[in-house]
Formats: structure tokens, sequence, C-alpha cells
């Protein structure tokens, strides 16, 4: 089954949306070639696809007027945050409005004695964070980039600290959503558990603009740990290092990170940065706590990556130490991308069981060793999930071939092993048929609610499922 689909390129009404929206919103929309290039280009292996215009919006009010003047002239909607997603979900592929909400970037509550906020779709979790730190708070969902919490949204986001915190399911009581036809609608709320109702706020999470644009999120915080310790261990073997997060999942050690660099990553992790590790398989951590037993979980984990051919703990305690770590770590895509100056990087993702995880790893550095591409592995391993940056010369089929073969391979490996096609990027325009493979016939069933609640198919067209044009 394919979901409803339009194609806007082709449609004699598009100078006559434009128009529309024009008049209303005035110099927020725009057509200008390099605007909509802006809005277009995109980390990862997708083509260019600009929308038909481009609308800072500023309000839900705002979204709800260029929603319904859309769906009168069956435009396509597409919204946009900051541009970080992997798999081409703000990607016009079908024309359109690429729709932004960067400039709604106001918090709108903060809860302090409830642990929760609300915050408009164009707020960054830096941003967030930096308004409730003062408050002795913070909000833990890491993907890496400074995503907008309305686009960690569309994408289930989830990162570094997963495997304490959780993603964005985890952390999300509910949200405001401006329907296809320009209703407003506002699921959950700020309880911590509630049996009324379908759970509205967990089908809209994870569903990349497809059923609504989200403009508001009523989001869980916590209180900042009162000490946080970071270290990074060196590893003779990619198996040790792969083991030793085995093992401190298995014992249920509260860690509240746990990355995985292979030793590829490192060696770009080093150039990139002028830094000094060693080029081994590398695991960098993060222990919150108290006192006395934050540093039993430490030794804990020293004495699991001893035991793994693990070296000497090297450690950064002091706040500004594990800033300074963890915004390298979260440079390594770039790092990457300069192990081949002037390639572009294919990146993809997968999660398994833990306990399938060696191997899938292991057999995925394997492949891509034999295959001539280069691809560093990393990843958020505590929860099975890791990703691989293949860096190809677009230019040469022979390399695409290639790194698509590598991409697909390590998926169906993952799916082969009970894990998923993707852990935390999202289908997109680049995992669709894998999609298939995982859920089979429950695919049916997200098309007939997509259809329910977009039957022109105007949000977000192509995305996630194939489309019939």
């Amino acid at each position: 089954m394919t979901a409803p689909s339009v194609n806007s390129r082709q449609s004699d009404q598009v100078p006559d949306a434009i128009a529309e929206l024009g008049a209303r919103f005035g110099a927020a929309l725009s057509t200008a070639e390099a605007v909509r290039r802006n809005h277009a280009t995109v980390e990862g292996f997708h083509p260019y696809l600009p929308a038909d215009a481009v609308l800072m919006a500023r309000s839900t009010e705002d979204v709800v007027e260029a929603v319904q003047i859309c769906a009168r002239h069956g435009f396509p909607v597409v919204p946009y945050g900051a541009g970080s997603s992997i798999e081409g979900q703000v990607l016009a592929s079908k024309g359109g409005l690429s729709l932004d909400l960067s400039e709604m970037n106001q918090v709108l509550e903060i809860n302090a004695g409830d642990l929760d906020c609300r915050v408009q779709a164009g707020v960054t979790r830096k941003q967030l964070n930096a308004a409730i730190r003062d408050q002795g708070l913070f909000f833990p969902v890491d993907p890496g980039a400074d995503a907008t919490i309305g686009g960690m949204v569309a994408t289930n986001a989830s990162g570094t600290t997963t495997m304490r915190y959780g993603g964005m399911r985890a952390n999300v009581l509910g949200l405001t959503v401006v329907m296809a036809d320009g209703r407003v609608i506002r699921t959950g709320g700020r309880a911590r558990k509630s049996s009324a109702g379908y759970d509205l706020t967990n089908l809209f999470i994870g569903s990349e603009g497809t059923l609504g644009v989200v403009t508001e999120i009523q989001v869980q915080v916590h209180g900042i740990p009162e000490e946080t310790i970071a270290a990074v261990c060196a590893f003779e073997t990619l198996e040790g290092a792969v083991n030793t997060v085995i093992e401190a999942v298995q014992y249920g050690l509260p860690l509240a990170r746990m990355e995985l660099l292979d030793e590829l990553s490192m060696a770009a992790f080093n150039a990139y940065g002028q830094s000094d590790y060693a080029v081994a398989p590398t695991l960098f951590l993060e222990f919150q706590g108290q006192g006395v037993a934050i540093d039993e979980q430490a030794q804990i984990v020293a004495e699991l990556c001893a035991g793994n051919g693990g070296g000497e703990f090297r450690w950064a305690r002091a706040q500004e130490e594990r800033d300074a770590l963890w915004d390298a770590r979260h440079k390594a895509y770039f790092a990457a991308l300069a192990l081949a100056p002037g390639k572009v990087a294919l990146v993809t993702d997968v999660c398994v069981p833990v306990s399938r995880l060696a191997q899938a790893i292991l057999e995925t550095r394997q492949d891509i060793d034999a295959s001539g591409v280069t691809g560093p592995i990393l990843g958020h391993v505590a929860d099975g999930n890791f990703h691989c940056i293949l860096l190809v010369d677009r230019d040469d089929p022979n390399e695409v071939a290639a790194a698509k073969g590598l991409s697909n391979r390590m998926v169906s490996r993952g799916l082969d092993m009970g894990g998923t096609c993707t852990g935390e990027h999202g289908i997109g325009l680049g995992k669709q048929q894998h999609l298939l493979r995982q859920h089979g016939e429950a695919v049916d069933v997200m098309v007939d609610i997509k259809r329910a609640l977009d039957p022109a198919g105007l949000m977000n067209p192509g995305k996630i499922f194939a489309s019939d044009t």
C-alpha cells in the first residue's frame, strides 16, 4: 500500500498558493533561490530538493493559517526546524512550502516544582538548557546537533544520554499539533500518566511531520546531578571495547553515557581537533551521582575495561573539561568528513539487542574494510545503537554503489539480529524499503492512519512511505 501523494511541481495552483501566502505573510514568505537552497541543503546523502517557497512562522496561529491556505490549493507542507535530520525529512520531494519553525523559539513555561517545561517547536536543546540551568534543571536528550525540540519530536531523537534518560518518547508529556485541515489539537498534558483514550502524543512522536505540524511541546526535565565525571578509555581491540559495553549494561550499572568510537574515528578525531588520544577503539564514559556512589561506579567500569583489554582512564572532572570532551565527540561527523575532503557522507544507523552488538559491529567493520570505502563506526552503544559514516565521491558510480550496498547489508544484518533499521535517524527518504521489511503488513496500518489524518497527502509527502508518483 502507498501513501496518498501529490506532485505540486506540475500543479497550476502553485502560483496561486504562493500569491495567497505572500498576501497574508508578506516578507516572512520567500521564493528567493538562496533561501530555498538553504532549506534544501542537509547533512547526509540525499539530492537537492527545494521547496517552491519558504515561510518563517512565528506562532501556532501562523502555522494554522499557512496550513489552511496550502490545503485550499493542494500545496504540500514540509515542516523545518534546524535542518539537521539525516534521512532527508526536511527536503521538499514534492515541492510546496518549507514551513520554518525556527523563529518559534520561546520557552513558554518553566514548572520547576513539577520538573516540566512548555516550549515552542523552534527552541533548541541548548537554548532550553540555558533557560533552566539556574533552577538546577536540565533537559537530557542529546542527539549531538543543537536540534530544535520540534525536530527532535519529529524523528523521536535520542543520543548520548539515552541509556539513563531515554529518548524523546520518554521525555515528552504533551504536544500542540496543527492538523492537515488546520485544526489545532493538544495531546497529553502535565500529568505523568493517563489512561484517557488513545496515546496521540506517541503517535506524533517519530511521525516526521507526515501527520501534522508540532508547534508546542510539554517536556519533562530533570535535576542536575550533584556530581558528574567523564572518562575516556582506549582498548586493544574493537571487540574488547564492545564487550565492556555489553557487560556494563548487563550488570545494570547506572552510567549516564557510554559512547564508542572505532580506531578510524579516533584517528579522524585527533586530526580534526588536534587532540592526542590513542588511535585505538575507545569508549567515552560519563558517571553521575554522589561522592562514594559515583566513585564505586567508576571503579567497577574500570575493572570491566581492564578485563577486556582497556588501558588507563583519562578523566575529565571540571565542567569545562567535560564540555570540551563532549563537544569534540559531537564533532565526530565533521572529523570523519575531513578524512576524505570533497567527498560526501552516507550516514546510516541501526539498533540491535545489546547481546548482539559485538557481532553486529565487528561484521560491519569487516564489511567496510573489505569494500575499500572509508567508513568510521561510532555510536551510543549502551542501547545497541551504532552509526556508520560512509564517505563517497558522488560522481563515482562504483563508489556510490559500494556505499549503498554496505548500508543495506548493515541494515539487513541488524534486522536479522532482531533489531531495527534505524535507532534514531528515522525513515525519511532513505529507509522506506527497510521499513517494509521490518514491519510488514503493519506498514499498511500506518498508511491507513496517514490517510485518515491527511487524506490529501499534503503533510511532508514522500517521507516514511513509498509514494505512488
